[in-house]
């Protein structure tokens, strides 16, 4: 299970050399902000056209990083597909982090739903995905040649880390207050897809020198909503409910007459149900494995189990299937920015509110015409430094960009590891939407406009303003 565990890591962070969270795209008025930032409008008066999508051409932001002395192991799988820890350091109780982090648009459609208020409505379709782990060296070494312990030691293998996977079905709603603040909501249904976390308290390496064997002694948990991979299939992927769940974000903007832009969100705060064939493991149980080499050409061969195929027996006996929850990797955002002529610069915090990480991000924004670039260095709280850049085309009508958050590692991210500083890590990011429909012309312009002239149209965000307000003199 273990194994198991650190090569899915290992897998999803080869599959992302293709997130933090795209910043460069903040308060880019692209459908991509506007679906992330929920405050943010996509159209422009007199220019856009009534309604956008990305017609199954899916917005993707990939990201992962590697910090420790696993960065050899991974290099060796994602550059040779070999298991290789003979590069990594025992002993020290050295550990290692693991982060990973997608997010997939499939389909997004939105409209412009009245001139009055700027309102605007958007249904979208995610796949998302978190991963993160902290692991010691021995944990990898202890399943690639557990012949380099020489020792009894106790504590080398205590790791933990989680991996979680599902499908967002969103609603969109944003409106102006008035002319400068703007509120918006994003309520989204959730389907889970897999979740695997770990959690080892308390381990023991014991080496018997008489019989020349090995016990390794493990106490934690482990959850998981399967329990061999042979029972995930092609279905397991689509969307099916079995594992329900919900989320909402929230965000405002403000636009102040000085020029300076200010914008605050809450961003998926849910939870997901995972069904109750999913399997919970309570372990504390030692397994004894023969060191010695066995020839299979002697006749006399006797098959043992492998050290993983004793772990995995310990697991599955102590399984026990019931349902639990699981939330989802909220952020909570806050950006400051103001435009001088061609250049944006722009400060952006992001603090992941329930699991470890966040970001700090500097982006310097270039724009001339339709074509803008932008410069992001980052700093990532779990203690490593990106810089990130983006290219984007954009018309009232089109837009397209590409980019990373972590242009160097990314370069590199096929060279072998041969350094003992820094982190391994990739990221990679694009997207493109059109719209199309009538113009959203000013009133002024045009013999017909959505919500022109209808004296019905009420504001969504006062009218809950008031039920607060009518409560507070209660």
């Amino acid at each position: 299970m273990v194994k198991r565990y650190l090569l899915i890591c290992a897998l999803l962070f080869s599959v992302t050399q293709l997130k933090a969270q795209q910043y460069g795209l903040f308060n880019t008025k692209t459908l991509f902000d506007a679906f992330e930032n929920p405050a943010q409008k996509a159209f422009v008066l007199d220019s856009s056209r009534q309604f956008a999508s990305n017609f199954l051409l899916p917005y993707f932001g990939l990201n992962a990083a590697n910090k420790g002395d696993s960065k050899y192991v991974l290099s060796d799988l994602i550059n040779h597909s070999t298991y290789n820890t003979d590069n990594v350091l025992i002993g020290n109780n050295n550990r290692n982090k693991l982060f990973q982090s997608s997010n997939i648009y499939l389909l997004t459609f939105r409209m412009f739903q009245s001139y009055k208020y700027n309102k605007e409505l958007g249904f979208s379709w995610q796949v998302r995905s978190d991963v993160f782990a902290d692991y010691t060296n021995e944990t990898l070494v202890v399943f690639g040649d557990y012949n380099r312990f020489t020792n009894s030691q106790t504590g080398l293998l205590n790791s933990n880390g989680f991996g979680q996977s599902y499908h967002q079905f969103s609603v969109t709603y944003r409106e102006n207050l008035n002319k400068r603040l703007a509120f918006g909501a994003k309520l989204s249904l959730l389907s889970g897809i897999t979740y695997n976390q770990i959690n080892v308290t308390n381990s023991s390496l014991t080496i018997n020198h008489v019989t020349d064997d090995l016990t390794v002694g493990l106490q934690g948990t482990y959850r998981s909503n399967f329990l061999r991979a042979k029972e995930l299939d092609r279905n397991s992927f689509l969307p099916n409910f079995k594992n329900p769940g919900m989320s909402v974000s929230l965000g405002t903007t403000y636009q102040a007459k000085s020029g300076i832009f200010i914008m605050a969100n809450i961003k998926d705060l849910g939870f997901i149900k995972w069904n109750k064939q999913s399997h919970d493991f309570n372990v504390n149980s030692a397994v004894t494995v023969g060191r010695e080499t066995i020839d299979p050409d002697n006749p006399e061969y006797i098959n043992t189990n492998t050290l993983e195929d004793e772990l995995n027996e310990v697991f599955v006996k102590s399984d026990r299937q019931k349902g639990f929850y699981t939330a989802t990797n909220a952020k909570a955002d806050f950006m400051i920015s103001r435009k001088y002529d061609f250049y944006t610069p722009s400060l952006i915090v992001s603090k992941n509110l329930f699991y470890q990480g966040g970001d700090a991000a500097f982006v310097n924004t270039f724009k001339r015409n339709e074509f803008s670039v932008s410069l992001s260095p980052t700093y990532n709280m779990n203690g490593f430094m990106m810089l990130g850049t983006q290219g984007m085309y954009q018309t009232p009508n089109f837009e397209f960009f590409l980019g990373t958050d972590n242009l160097l590692k990314s370069a590199a991210i096929k060279k072998v590891a041969v350094v003992n500083s820094g982190y391994y890590g990739a990221s990679f990011y694009m997207g493109l939407a059109i719209k199309f429909g009538f113009v959203v012309e000013h009133p002024q312009n045009s013999s017909y406009m959505p919500g022109v002239g209808d004296d019905t149209q009420t504001s969504f965000f006062r009218r809950i303003f008031k039920v607060f307000q009518h409560k507070g003199r209660d």
